[in-house]
């Protein structure tokens, strides 16, 4: 219960029936065991009241789903993401070194109503440990780049590989990255079109004679279910070659990775793409942090939609949305981090956490 502390009650004093801080436990053991809206929360709550009554007072009962849904609309959102990175930090003080931390944003659909826009929530994914590390809202995709350096320094990443997307690859999110001693592999499309068009030209030249132009090349073939794909990872170090690269803190290298994709009975499919990074060359090391970076599609994006539902979450009051994405997130790593792992999948775990109080003890750490 430590967790919540530093997240202030947003209510009246002499209104409150239900302790906060119970009232988020309630909320994260209830999601923990299957529960997705404010409405299952409280049924939840309630059929496990006795249980629940073991370790909290509940002096008043469950609250009712309105209550939930007051509160989290009304707890700041900013305090609540705090307190999860604390609690992130406390369970992993450390990442591994190399540890590839993906960041990207993800839109929640459904929780946008007449006239707003829905969540956005930019999240940093450490990629091996399969943990989300923290969160922060946008108003839209757009507003990642002012999103993604305000959720980096809550981070600590000494020593890791931070990879972002094209709408991330900006000069001053490069220096946040730096300044928190982590190094960038940072995608390079559209966005910094001058920048991609001198990494074109350079490799246009390098295809044209590769014998005549140093670099590090390495290749992975990967097979899975009927699909084959070859992903071939080119490193150079000339700067000189590419448009200001000044602009970049510590650039030392740059990357071209040809990936072709063969489905069985289709046509095979090839796709370029161009990064930048601080690290130096080492063509299989940034081939690898660039593979990891889309484990945060598939171990976290994929994983809130399929597991949670949360391209159904309809909560769209204040920071209600927000708060409930941060539970999700808080659930999805008690997963993860659990000391014994049952059979199956994530949405198995939480069928196991609903029908075991043991299982939902050890999860909590209660036992």
């Amino acid at each position: 219960m430590d967790v919540w502390v530093g997240v202030r009650d947003p209510r009246q004093a002499k209104k409150v029936e239900h302790d906060l801080v119970e009232l988020l436990v309630v909320a994260v053991c209830a999601v923990l065991s299957g529960a997705d809206t404010f409405a299952e929360i409280e049924v939840w709550g309630e059929e496990k009241l006795d249980w629940l009554r073991k370790y909290l007072r509940l002096e008043h009962g469950i609250p009712c789903h309105d209550t939930f849904g007051r509160v989290f609309a009304a707890i700041d959102p900013d305090e609540f993401g705090a307190a999860f990175v604390r609690w992130v930090g406390q369970v992993m003080p450390v990442l591994a070194k190399g540890e590839v931390v993906a960041i990207d944003g993800k839109t929640s659909r459904r929780s946008g109503k007449a006239g707003s826009t829905p969540l956005h929530l930019v999240s940093a994914f450490a990629a091996n440990a399969g943990l989300v590390l923290g969160q922060r809202a946008t108003a839209m995709k757009s507003n990642e780049k002012t999103a993604i350096p305000e959720l980096l320094v809550t981070l600590a990443l000494e020593g890791c590989i931070v990879t972002i997307d094209a709408m991330g690859t900006q000069p001053n999110i490069a220096q946040t990255i730096r300044d928190r001693g982590a190094d960038y592999v940072l995608s390079v499309k559209g966005n910094q079109p001058t920048l991609a068009e001198s990494i074109g030209d350079f490799i246009s030249a390098f295809e044209a004679a590769p014998d005549k132009t140093p670099h590090q090349f390495h290749e992975v073939v990967e097979k899975d279910h009927g699909r084959l794909e070859v992903r071939r990872c080119y490193v150079f170090d000339q700067l000189d070659c590419l448009h200001a690269p000044e602009r970049w803190p510590d650039l030392k290298s740059f990357a071209m990775i040809v990936s072709e994709r063969t489905i069985k009975g289709q046509k095979t499919t090839t796709d370029r793409r161009f990064y930048i990074s601080s690290l130096t060359p080492d063509a299989q090391r940034i081939n690898h942090a660039v593979r990891q970076h889309w484990r945060v599609e598939n171990s976290l994006h994929w994983c809130m939609d399929v597991v949670f539902g949360d391209d159904q979450m309809r909560a769209c009051t204040d920071h209600a949305a927000h708060n409930l994405a941060v539970v999700r997130h808080f659930v999805l790593n008690l997963l993860r981090l659990a000391p014994v792992r049952r059979k199956g999948g994530l949405k198995t775990q939480r069928l196991i956490a609903a029908t075991s109080n043991t299982f939902r003890a050890e999860l909590l750490g209660l036992v």
